[in-house]
């Protein structure tokens, strides 16, 4: 029996404190189950929009997605996390990261590192937040026990590693980070090439206690009767790629909603993805979406 299915909104804009909370509640009443802020330069400060974000709604959860581990001092981070685990009433879920973007940390003073450097620090964060966070002596105290649910986006080889060690929720960006780009350009990976991310997932976390919920992170969604018109405006970024294959890949949704529908529920069965998060521009898009696929019936179930 797969698990429900989870839907979570990405909210990338700034706003006055009015709109904010008026997008927030509209999220929850669209029936989003999370609302989540992601962690960019020109991008709301993750914390204190979270805090805001569960001032105004009362149902959803509230997450990271992703903090850039890059920014972080663990210490530091922990009384983050747990004074907004406290201040949002036990809803905080913790999206973390390595980063990606090189202009990021330039423009921030902070130092970029290789991959590997940026994976051993990603893991040092985990390692002192589970230390910190589980222990009764630290102040803050979280309210969630034994810790805040921990989700880490990854691809690569010793991410997906870190992921099955550590996280209660696996993401997967359904793209790469583009060779020698300093402002994160990303390219996305073909169904076949997330098959086999998955999968080396599914390897590493063969020893689980408890399977950990598996996300992915939809780049567009278009409810049209012409998927192909919804995805032209993509082909100057995937060179190489026609409509017909930029509609083939995991992290687009675009045709009718019985079409989308179908493809969720394919992509459930192929990949295991009960937890699906759409960016900002798609949340009124996506909504009809998530209505359909809470249906039961013969289409959702």
């Amino acid at each position: 029996m797969p698990r429900p299915f989870r839907f979570g909104v990405n909210l990338l804009t700034s706003a006055p404190a009015d709109e904010w909370r008026a997008k927030c509640r509209r999220a929850e009443e669209l029936g989003y189950d999370v609302i989540l802020v992601p962690d960019h330069l020109g991008m709301p400060a993750p914390f204190p929009a979270l805090v805001a974000a569960a001032a105004a709604t009362e149902r959803p959860r509230l997450g990271t997605f992703v903090l850039n581990a890059g920014f972080w001092n663990p210490a530091l981070l922990a009384r983050e996390v747990a004074t907004t685990d406290a201040l949002t009433g036990g809803r905080l879920e913790l999206g973390l990261g390595t980063g990606y973007v090189r202009a990021e940390h330039d423009a921030a003073g902070l130092p970029f590192g290789s991959p590997r450097a940026r994976v051993d620090h990603l893991r040092r964060v985990v390692e002192e937040l589970d230390r910190l966070l589980t222990s009764g002596e630290h102040q803050p105290q979280p309210v969630q026990r034994p810790r805040v649910p921990l989700l880490i986006g990854a691809n690569g080889d010793r991410m997906l590693e870190l992921t099955a060690e550590h996280a209660d929720i696996a993401a997967f960006t359904g793209a790469r980070p583009v060779p020698g780009s300093t402002t994160g350009e990303l390219a996305p990976l073909l169904a076949g090439e997330l098959d086999d991310r998955v999968a080396r997932y599914r390897r590493l976390a063969g020893g689980r206690e408890a399977p950990a919920e598996l996300n992915l992170l939809v780049q567009l969604v278009a409810v049209t009767e012409d998927p192909e018109a919804a995805v032209r405006p993509w082909l100057d970024r995937v060179p190489g790629l026609t409509a017909r294959q930029v509609l083939d890949l995991p992290l687009v949704l675009a045709g009718t909603l019985e079409e989308i529908t179908a493809k969720v529920l394919a992509q459930r069965e192929r990949y295991g993805f009960t937890y699906l998060t759409v960016l900002e521009p798609s949340m009124e898009a996506f909504a009809p979406v998530m209505e359909r696929l809470r249906t039961p019936g013969p289409s959702a179930s």
